[in-house]
């Protein structure tokens, strides 16, 4: 009986261990296991903050339509911009019809009718666009992607007609039942009678009077190559490390490859092998691939989602996420990515949800700033002499103000500029440089601008 008594228990005991050897390597029934497989990625400690996709999904500017050709712009941030587009996504867009893009004269609305414009840039899924506005589904309207939405009273009835265009370029949806009266539209339209005047010229707006913006030099700190490797490698003892000629250091295991240019403070991460699977969703991707920046490097600063495209293979998507900075009542700026200094976007390729590249600086503000002046951007007629050098390249897309970065020895300098977007794609920096605006208070929105600082470091 005791000899019984002693084999269960021992059997007793054997089974506990089973038990719990399970629990140690898989964790919880439900929960990811312990071991990793090859093309896992591990979460390295907090570097810059996490973001949500709707924080990310606003318009690059707000052109305001007074009528008799008048014209203004808001940018991001400011006040008019942010009454002007918080208001838009409480209301309701339902009832969509589409047509040929070519059917409306659009110059003529734009010149002769009051409304608002808002521009997304390179265009945003409207999957995405309907977690910020309250866009009815559509089974047609859900697939595209938007890069404008106009909104505006016609001038022979009391009606107010609402577009999104398709960032193909080709058609137009009309919501015919949008939540809107045509005093709604008034009064964001009155928003810009007294602000800055702008000329619509060939499609782009030109300011007739100089803009404000702050030159600001930021402090700054830099993640290391080891950081992004512990974050980006499942396992560091199967890396193997090659020097460059360039000086560029490139990390790999023989299936994924981290270049890092230490002169550029900026990095180049490659998995091509990575497994994909899903459908190759512009809105899903995009939302992967926020995911991934938030587990691996995190943002470093306030971003908006600029463009969606497809990318150099088939089933590839190329994501680009664009940085701003502003102070306060200055309203919000992107900073230009340039060749030679790469700094404000961070750049993904995905294939279906899957991240198969991945671009972005490794310097992050690291609070406060050693300078702060307001400066003006000139308009009129020396604004359109600099851009009448650019048109014998190609004609002129787009025209706003932006940061040119430099780094210093005190570290980020970001200095207004004016940006010109030529149709063939190409983006130039106009060399008609900002003045000094005597007098003007530099410390607006200074509690704003040490928020972001802070958040961007944690």
């Amino acid at each position: 009986m005791k000899e019984r008594v002693k084999s269960l228990t021992l059997a007793l005991l054997v089974a506990c261990s089973l038990v719990q050897s399970y629990f140690l390597i898989y964790q919880l029934p439900g929960s990811n296991p312990v071991v990793k497989s090859e093309s896992d990625y591990i979460r390295t400690e907090n570097m810059g903050t996490t973001l949500e996709a709707d924080a990310m999904l606003y318009p690059s500017q707000i052109a305001v339509h007074l009528g008799e050709e008048r014209h203004t712009v808001f940018y991001p941030d400011s006040t008019f911009y942010n009454l002007i587009y918080n208001r838009l996504k409480g209301r309701q867009f339902d009832g969509f019809q589409r047509y040929d893009i070519d059917n409306i004269n659009w110059s003529d609305i734009r010149g002769k009718d009051i409304g608002v414009e808002l521009e997304f840039g390179g265009g945003v899924p409207v999957e995405l666009l309907q977690k910020v506005m309250q866009i009815a589904p559509d089974s047609l309207f859900d697939a595209e992607n938007v890069n404008r939405l106009l909104i505006f009273n016609t001038g022979t009835d009391d009606q107010v007609r609402v577009f999104f265009f398709s960032s193909r370029g080709d058609v137009v949806y009309e919501a015919t039942k949008a939540d809107l009266t045509v005093q709604d539209v008034q009064q964001q339209v009155d928003f810009g009678k007294d602000w800055v005047p702008y000329t619509l010229t060939d499609g782009y707006y030109v300011p007739e009077e100089p803009v404000d913006l702050v030159e600001t030099g930021l402090n700054i700190g830099l993640y290391t190559a080891e950081q992004m490797q512990r974050s980006l490698f499942s396992d560091l003892s199967n890396t193997r490390y090659i020097r460059e000629k360039d000086g560029s250091e490139i990390y790999t295991d023989s299936k994924r490859s981290l270049q890092v240019k230490q002169n550029r403070n900026w990095i180049n991460f490659t998995d091509p092998a990575a497994p994909s699977a899903g459908e190759n969703s512009p809105s899903k991707n995009v939302l992967s691939a926020i995911d991934f920046v938030n587990q691996h490097g995190g943002w470093n600063g306030n971003y908006r989602l600029e463009q969606t495209s497809d990318g150099l293979e088939e089933d590839q998507h190329r994501i680009v996420f664009q940085q701003y900075y502003g102070t306060g009542q200055f309203g919000s700026f992107p900073i230009i990515d340039l060749s030679t200094f790469h700094y404000g976007a961070i750049t993904l390729e995905m294939r279906q949800g899957t991240i198969t590249g991945y671009e972005r600086s490794l310097i992050y503000g690291s609070g406060g700033s050693w300078e702060k002046k307001v400066v003006s951007l000139p308009g009129g007629k020396a604004l359109r002499e600099s851009i009448a050098s650019l048109q014998t390249e190609a004609s002129i897309a787009g025209l706003y103000p932006a940061y040119l970065p430099t780094l210093t020895e005190k570290g980020l300098l970001l200095k207004p500029t004016w940006v010109v977007e030529l149709s063939n794609g190409a983006t130039r920096v106009l060399g008609l440089g900002p003045v000094d605006k005597p007098g003007a208070d530099a410390d607006a929105g200074e509690d704003e601008e040490a928020g972001s600082s802070d958040a961007a470091t944690k």
